[in-house]
């Protein structure tokens, strides 16, 4: 039976790495036996669940014909308001979860319907609240080494040991009181774990950086802006689409020093090919908002990125938005695939971008395969131009009508597609090696867009514009969830959501895909046809990330509810004007008929029959 089968494979993985010991918990195990730990579906052991970032289970209990019949199995209130935007670890017996600020970390009883092991309670100022653009929300701790780690608000980084909760190392990455706060998941390779930095709108130089998984010593950081050296970018050997980068540095695309307070943090999410020995991530939105304060095209934010996780250099990157005038981070996640386009087995990294285009990249070399639209209505670019022998290869052709500026000057542009927040935010999609489908939360909103002249004042916020949003022209839905054929560049089946989609996906091989909705539905689909097979209404709105694991031979789904983010703000901090939120507010009004706040892991099972 397959039942017995999956607990074969899982037995001998958990033996193979050492995971388990006679009560459950974690024992150590570094970032080599990962690899290992990650072919065991049962656990998920990582925030990405694999490290291609496909967000797929070979978990198959639950499937296209019985997912009708799931049941709520048990619950547990993280005891913390505002968006819940990450999803838990399941290791062994034990479940490993995050909060929303203040952090609280939790290590639950899977052999006791969730009872608390033990809890992590930072002490953190609370003035670190207001220097966090879009909520206070933290997207999930890693594991490694036996410790949890987790990248608090306040940029503090701390080792946990997984047995007992308490504190190993503990290391500050940045300084709050410049705008700079930690948000995203950390993610361990080998001997390190990676994080990045939130603060964007603060006017924070963004970065990545490698510290030592033993004793939290920094191992190297990379800049997203600046002199070659403090990128760690080699001219004659980093390459952009084929081409050594040259002469063509981040210095000579940034006027003056504002590059030092230049934005393009790197909060979203971490691939990592093993093979290849390459990390992936993307950099955010250039500083200030307002496109007339720094001419050029603002090099390296907004910019996809493959490094040596070992030194940090950079074998290859791909500015995606130059000079962006509309804030479309490229934050998010790179999902690593390996499948046929034009005739040839190719390695493929995939990425949906906030400006609306997704794109699929040879992920050895960086050569641009496809760049087309994933939301029909996005109209900011007319597309990507993809001939090589073109001085504009790789780069958008945008509309003028759309622009943010004229003549040098701001302007006051109406209508554009898709709005700051992106046709896609943080929210990660999924990847089914089954259909070969890539599973899109999507957002369906465009916006007007003010650009006003700002000062920077280290700490203060630093954006200088004004936003209103709505939804996409054609109709009253502000989100669709989407296959997406990514070699050929087009949508397979869109459903419709009356708002944006703004949880995570998870693909499964019972040919079931699941996501969450903004008023706090989770839905499951079909993975072929995307017909709805399932929904429950959890206690709030869903912004985390659905995963999948399996306990005592039994598969669970489990998901954080608990609304906020960018598209919830409005309800999570309590905001009324419709321009604050910077312009969710207004946009995502009528989510308050339909939720309220929460923080609830709400897990799902199939009951005996």
């Amino acid at each position: 039976m397959k039942t017995n089968l999956s607990r074969q494979v899982a037995v001998a993985t958990v033996l193979s790495s050492m995971l388990l010991i006679g009560s459950g918990h974690a024992q150590n195990a570094g970032g080599d036996d990962l690899l290992k730990m990650q072919q065991n579906p049962a656990n998920v052991v990582m925030p990405t669940n694999t490290y291609d970032n496909q967000r797929y289970s070979k978990l198959d209990q639950i499937n296209a014909g019985n997912v009708g019949k799931l049941q709520v199995a048990w619950t547990f209130s993280t005891g913390v308001l505002r968006g819940h935007e990450g999803g838990p670890l399941v290791i062994g017996d034990v479940m490993y979860l995050s909060t929303p600020f203040p952090n609280t970390v939790y290590a639950l009883d899977l052999n006791n319907d969730g009872k608390i092991l033990w809890k992590y309670e930072p002490k953190q100022d609370p003035n670190v609240i207001p220097v966090m653009c879009c909520d206070t929300v933290n997207r999930g701790v890693a594991y490694g080494d036996g410790k949890i780690f987790l990248h608090q608000a306040d940029t503090t980084l701390v080792a946990l040991d997984a047995k007992t909760g308490k504190v190993v190392w503990s290391v500050k990455t940045d300084d709050p009181s410049k705008g700079a706060t930690g948000t995203e998941a950390p993610m361990v390779i080998k001997d390190k774990v990676y994080v990045g930095v939130s603060g964007g709108e603060f006017g924070v130089r963004g970065w990545l950086a490698a510290y030592s998984v033993n004793d939290g010593k920094q191992v190297w950081r990379a800049y997203s802006e600046g002199p070659d050296n403090e990128i760690l970018v080699d001219p004659k050997k980093t390459t952009e689409l084929g081409k050594p980068i040259g002469e063509n540095s981040s210095l000579k695309s940034w006027q003056g020093d504002q590059w030092k307070i230049g934005g393009g943090g790197t909060w979203g999410w971490y691939s990592y090919d093993p093979k290849l020995n390459l990390i992936y991530y993307g950099t955010g939105n250039p500083s200030t908002w307002n496109p007339k304060q720094r001419p050029g095209d603002n090099k390296y934010s907004m910019t996809i990125f493959a490094r040596d996780p070992d030194t940090g250099e950079a074998k290859w990157l791909y500015q995606m938005t130059p000079h962006d005038q509309w804030d479309y981070d490229g934050v998010n996640e790179m999902i690593l695939t390996d499948q046929q386009i034009g005739g040839k087995m190719r390695h493929l990294l995939v990425h949906f971008d906030r400006n609306g285009f997704g794109y699929t990249l040879d992920r050895a070399t960086g050569e641009l395969l496809v760049a087309a639209k994933y939301d029909p209505a996005v109209n900011w670019a007319t597309k990507v131009d993809m001939d090589k022998s073109s001085e504009t290869y790789g780069r958008p052709e945008v509309v003028a009508k759309y622009s943010t500026q004229h003549n040098g000057e701001d302007t006051n542009t109406q209508g554009v597609c898709p709005a700051a927040l992106g046709t896609k935010d943080e929210q990660p999609a999924a990847f089914s090696p089954d259909t070969g489908l890539f599973y899109v939360p999507t957002n369906h909103v465009c916006m007007d867009y003010e650009p006003f002249r700002v000062s920077y004042t280290a700490g203060q916020p630093y954006v200088g514009a004004t936003l209103s949003m709505y939804p996409a022209p054609g109709g009253n839905n502000m989100g669709n969830f989407i296959a997406w054929d990514a070699k050929a560049g087009k949508i397979v089946w869109s459903d419709p959501e009356q708002f944006s989609v703004w949880s995570g996906a998870l693909a499964t091989k019972g040919d079931v895909v699941f996501y969450g909705t903004l008023e706090g539905y989770l839905k499951a689909v079909d993975a072929k046809t995307g017909k709805q097979l399932y929904k429950f209404k959890t206690p709030s709105g869903i912004i985390g990330n659905v995963m999948t694991y399996e306990h005592a031979g039994k598969q669970y789904v489990a998901v954080l509810s608990g609304v906020g983010g960018w598209a919830g703000i409005g309800l999570a901090a309590g905001l009324t004007d419709p321009h604050a939120g910077l312009g969710a507010v207004g946009g995502y009004a009528a989510l308050n008929d339909y939720t309220s706040l929460g923080g609830t892991l709400t897990v799902f099972a199939i009951p005996a029959s």
